[in-house]
């Protein structure tokens, strides 16, 4: 039987909607660091730090020095950047992080000025109007160069959009258009944010209940990780096992559901460490976690990174099943609680 800490699944939804109102496109994610830092506050038994790249660590004393762990999920999201302004006011777009364009038509966005000012717009066809033009609209491919930010200010001019403070290099974050319905949370950037919130609602739950993990355990939350090298540093050398906690992916031809965690034994930059993620498969069976385990073709995690960057260790990867990922996502609080428990379960393993 299990003898997991309970979860407060209140706390867990309200953290993740504010985190996920947020803004953090990779390169401008510190509001939402900044925002877990003073959540992970509240728990003195973490020693905070940062990283030089501005991630945030978590240092957690356990039972046992021998054997330190490490976990991690990102907070950094995808979003955009100023390319050009363009000769009508309107602004062209430089991806941050892997999405198609088609993704983000009509959405709404800030673009965020060196000043601190936020000025409200949307991303919309340069040629936008069925009424204008006709079936084009339809028939045109979707691009850097054919969608484009309009704002909402009075600009008609590349003049008057620099009169506004915007300039070239300025960050755009997509709306997340949070919405909790049915037990169902949809958002933009559940993609990592979902994972974030699992982890801080897994500490609340260790230490409301007077626990505290098996053995020495780190926690990074990255920042840089839709660009590739979120994880390539933070993570203290002795480290023997990261587990990554970032989602699965649903979808056709996928294993992985919107109301299960699910453990990936391979992505797109290989197979992930079998032993321990046979061990995360014991645990989750032992505590009657409900999982699926999955592989993923087109993806790759902060676990790679640090493998990359020439970690010798261990590296498995949970986290819960997320429809659309990379459009208008969408989970399920059951997913996010049996990943929490998952997490809970590995923090007081021997």
């Amino acid at each position: 039987m299990s003898n997991l800490p309970e979860i407060d699944t209140p706390f867990l939804l309200d953290f993740l909607t504010k985190l996920l109102n947020t803004p953090s496109p990779t390169g401008f994610a510190e509001p939402a660091v900044a925002f877990t830092e003073q959540a992970l506050l509240a728990f003195p038994a973490l020693k905070l730090s940062r990283t030089r790249k501005g991630a945030l660590i978590a240092t957690w004393r356990g039972d046992l020095d021998e054997g330190p762990r490490a976990l991690t999920a990102h907070v950094d999201t995808l979003g955009g950047m100023v390319k050009e302004i363009k000769s009508n006011g309107r602004l062209k777009l430089s991806k941050i992080g892997g999405f198609p364009w088609n993704n983000i038509e009509g959405e709404g966005c800030n673009v965020f000025t060196r000043s601190g000012r936020q000025v409200r717009a949307s991303i919309l066809l340069t040629k936008a109007s069925s009424h204008v033009f006709g079936a084009e609209v339809g028939d045109m491919k979707r691009s850097e160069d054919t969608l484009e930010v309009r704002l909402d200010a009075r600009t008609m001019s590349a003049t008057e959009t620099l009169d506004l403070g915007i300039g070239v290099g300025d960050f755009v974050a997509f709306d997340p258009r949070v919405e909790l319905t049915s037990g169902f949370v949809r958002s933009r950037h559940l993609d990592d944010k979902a994972c974030v919130a699992v982890l801080v609602a897994a500490v609340k739950a260790l230490s409301d209940a007077g626990r505290k993990p098996a053995h020495t355990t780190t926690l990074l939350i990255s920042n840089y990780e839709e660009v590739g090298h979120g994880a390539s540093a933070g993570i203290p050398a002795g480290v023997e096992e990261l587990l990554v906690v970032d989602m699965a992916a649903v979808g056709e031809g996928q294993n992985s559901d919107e109301f299960h965690a699910s453990l990936c034994v391979k992505d797109a930059g290989g197979p992930y460490h079998h032993d321990m993620s046979d061990r995360l498969r014991a645990l989750a069976e032992k505590n009657a976690i409900p999982y699926k385990v999955d592989i993923y073709p087109h993806y790759q995690s902060d676990g790679e990174a640090w493998w990359n960057a020439g970690a010798d260790a261990a590296v498995a990867l949970i986290g819960p099943g997320v429809d659309a990922s990379h459009n208008y996502e969408r989970t399920h609080t059951e997913a996010l609680l049996a990943t929490t428990r998952w997490v809970l379960a590995y923090l007081l393993a021997e």
